[in-house]
């Protein structure tokens, strides 16, 4: 999906990170022509790192920023695994990630993507409590969407585990493929009871779809997920399920998290 350009400029550094003991985890975001988007996820990288120090982590991309998953994955010494940045399941997931892999590097391990999760529900619960939600707003979850149903189901399932933690109904809704659509959710709920319709932003950084929720009318709009320690506990969580098909012992949870 093509994103529009930000106006700030992008100013980029080498990623950073140690090899440690492990293998190594390369993040596979999307791409974005968003300059705070890139940003964001750099910084998204870096709390990554934190988590677990000493593991080396590599930021890359599947299309129109760099450094490119291409590219990073034969720099990268040792066992190496890939976690997708993309909160569903769809055609970078299941048919374009998958293939640079089997390209440029087949032995590595490649893990799920990041939702629905209960991880991200909370992460998404706390961006709505920041931005001011009330008891009496009725809630979308906006997403990106696909047209994929397997993909519009990871995230309609986002939003019911959204509705079980805030203790009210949440409609998934679709920037791009999938129904409804963003602008149907909020002509929907025009005739509610509701005072305003909040939205939980389902995107990890700023750049189109999140300028698209920002710019529907709803009375708030939270944050990206961003460098949110939730999203990052899920990356490192989805590395050990890959590695071992269980997750680390929560003793070994890093205190920060």
């Amino acid at each position: 999906m093509n994103e529009r350009a930000c106006p700030a400029p992008l100013s980029r550094r080498p990623a950073t990170g140690a090899a440690g003991d492990g293998p190594a985890l390369v993040l596979a975001a999307h791409g974005t022509r968003c300059a705070a988007g890139e940003r964001t996820l750099s910084a998204f990288a870096e709390a990554v790192r934190r988590a677990r120090p000493g593991r080396r982590v590599e930021l890359s991309y599947l299309e129109i920023s760099s450094p490119l998953l291409s590219d990073v994955l034969p720099a990268v010494p040792g066992p190496v695994v890939v976690v997708p940045l993309l909160l569903a399941g769809g055609y970078h997931a299941h048919i374009d990630l998958p293939n640079v892999v089997a390209a440029h590097r087949p032995d590595a391990v490649v893990a799920g993507w990041l939702g629905p999760h209960r991880l991200l529900t909370s992460a998404l619960a706390r961006k709505l409590a920041r931005a001011g939600l009330r008891a009496t707003d009725a809630v979308l979850l906006g997403a990106a969407g696909s047209s994929d149903p397997s993909a519009l189901a990871d995230v309609r399932a986002a939003a019911h585990r959204l509705a079980v933690r805030l203790a009210r109904p949440v409609t998934a809704a679709f920037v791009s493929a999938g129904s409804p659509s963003l602008e149907e959710a909020m002509s929907g709920l025009a005739s509610t009871p509701a005072a305003r319709v909040a939205i939980a932003s389902y995107v990890l950084a700023p750049g189109f779809f999140h300028d698209r929720l920002g710019g529907v009318g709803a009375g708030l709009v939270s944050e990206p997920l961003g460098a949110d320690p939730d999203v990052a506990a899920l990356i490192w969580h989805r590395y050990d399920t890959a590695l071992t098909g269980r997750p680390a012992p929560s003793g070994l949870r890093e205190a920060s998290l």
